[in-house]
């Protein structure tokens, strides 16, 4: 068989630039979706523009493709935006890639669409998707085109690694208002180290996957306290040295402010984990030892990141 043409959104991102380092040293061709001048090329990538805010921008992107890998996403708190790129922009790379004749779709979406939780060890859609942020909303409602047309669409956690710009900071921040074992440090989280997630996308792009909703995330979750283990033993965030329980933890957060909310440090700090073992079976890659057995390898990259 020949190696497939994949078209990739979000190239640029957290994420998806992973996934093309991934690709790249794999046979295949890729075009990836850009708003801007992405800069570097590397061989085998074909860089064109489009914006998924603007569906006229996306006609022909997906002509000749094997695959879509979409990617893209807005996660901030305008919900316009999201709304723009999340919802109907995935609705109409979806409907292009159907135009064309796309035979495999995977879209990326999120756990947090179940809400604020918490969460322990739920299946695929166990309970009812409930999301609460303008990011989530509309990451739900950009999975419907994608389910539609057959595709793949992935909820992983908290994805961790080098390029992390959201988990790692938020953890510095609230351990800055909350400097203790959170609850003891017990809550289970799922996680996944970025290049883990890579390399499942990567697979998926062969085609032996069924279309459906599957967790991405490392089968094995995490504790939150050994999480702060790891990055404290690494010099990327402070050791907490004392164990302090839940009411106490919500109330010194409310007594120093910061940018994060009470929601988002539940879902640090509060069980989240959701299982994940199908999707790594179905596409028959081991999912490696996770992020904790990694943890060094990105730790120079937070430590940086955290010092600006």
């Amino acid at each position: 068989m020949s190696a497939p043409r994949i078209v990739l959104t979000g190239a640029t991102g957290f994420i998806g630039s992973a996934v093309l380092r991934e690709l790249a040293g794999r046979a295949g061709r890729v075009r990836a979706l850009a708003r801007r001048d992405a800069g570097s090329r590397p061989p085998g990538v074909e860089w064109v523009k489009g914006d998924l805010s603007a569906p006229d921008s996306l006609r022909g992107i997906c002509d000749g493709a094997d695959v879509l890998l979409h990617l893209a996403s807005c996660v901030g708190s305008d919900a316009d935006r999201c709304a723009a790129v999340n919802e109907r922009g995935s609705a109409a790379i979806a409907a292009e890639a159907v135009r064309a004749g796309v035979p495999r779709l995977v879209s990326l979406s999120t756990t947090a669409v179940y809400g604020p939780g918490p969460h322990a060890g739920l299946d695929v859609d166990e309970v009812p998707p409930a999301p609460v942020s303008p990011a989530s909303r509309t990451r739900l409602a950009g999975e419907v085109p994608v389910l539609a047309a057959g595709g793949v669409v992935l909820r992983p956690g908290l994805v961790l690694g080098a390029g992390d710009r959201w988990v790692v900071p938020a953890l510095a921040e609230f351990l800055r208002r909350v400097p203790a074992r959170w609850d003891g440090g017990r809550a289970l989280l799922s996680v996944v180290d970025v290049r883990d997630l890579a390399r499942l996308i990567a697979a998926l792009t062969a085609g032996t996957v069924p279309g459906g909703i599957y967790h991405a995330s490392h089968p094995v979750p995490v504790r939150n306290g050994e999480l702060l283990e790891a990055l404290a033993g690494h010099g990327v965030l402070p050791r907490a040295e004392a164990d302090w329980d839940w009411a106490r933890c919500l109330t010194a957060l409310r007594e120093c402010s910061g940018q994060g909310s009470e929601r988002q440090f539940s879902l640090l700090a509060r069980d989240h984990w959701y299982r994940s073992e199908a999707v790594w079976s179905a596409a028959g890659i081991d999912p490696g030892p996770g992020f904790l057995a990694r943890s060094a390898e990105s730790a120079g990259w937070y430590r940086e990141r955290l010092q600006r």
